[in-house]
């Protein structure tokens, strides 16, 4: 039998991003997760490409109840940066290079439905009236009509937000290339 060392593998456990982390793969979709150093003392017995393994990062929705928490959380998962909750830096977070992997991860979201009531309606008016006082004034009235149909539960939640950005980083959005997939559970 031959033995090949998968290349997203080797060294990984000396990345600065995993050092000190707990870390999951999982080769296929069937077969359950395994910590970074179960996969490095089998790798001999179970090739896996790179194709197949991303990092698992994982966020727990019950450990906030605001989206400033939720920034909290997702920072935690950084390697050296602190997300400070911009949505725009949310998105080029995704893209690498801001303490994510590189080529992609499973960004797992455990407790979600616990995260789809705790950044709903309440918390979207919140954020949009928070922007609205700090953007520029040309776009005071966009926030204004925003807020007015967060009222009226119109639109999408500051939840439905961070889903969309993150599954526009993933299969079939319109930067799929980064590999980002979102696993809500």
């Amino acid at each position: 039998m031959v033995q090949e060392t998968p290349s997203n593998l080797v060294g990984l456990h000396n990345h600065p991003a995993y050092r000190g982390r707990s870390i999951e793969f999982s080769s296929v979709a069937d077969d359950p997760p395994r910590s970074a150093h179960q996969v490095l003392q089998t790798w001999y017995t179970c090739p896996v490409t790179s194709a197949e393994a991303k990092p698992v990062l994982v966020i727990d929705g019950s450990a906030f109840d605001d989206f400033e928490g939720f920034a909290r959380e997702f920072s935690k998962l950084l390697d050296d940066y602190v997300w400070r909750g911009n949505l725009d830096a949310f998105n080029d977070i995704l893209r690498g290079g801001f303490g994510t992997p590189e080529d992609g991860f499973v960004l797992r979201w455990l407790h979600s439905e616990r995260s789809r009531e705790a950044l709903g309606w309440a918390a979207t008016i919140a954020r949009l009236e928070q922007v609205q006082t700090t953007c520029h004034p040309d776009n005071r009235e966009h926030f204004a009509a925003r807020i007015a149909a967060a009222r009226r539960r119109e639109g999408r939640t500051l939840f439905d937000e961070v889903v969309a950005i993150i599954r526009d980083h993933g299969p079939g959005g319109q930067q799929q290339a980064d590999g980002v997939d979102l696993e809500l559970r």
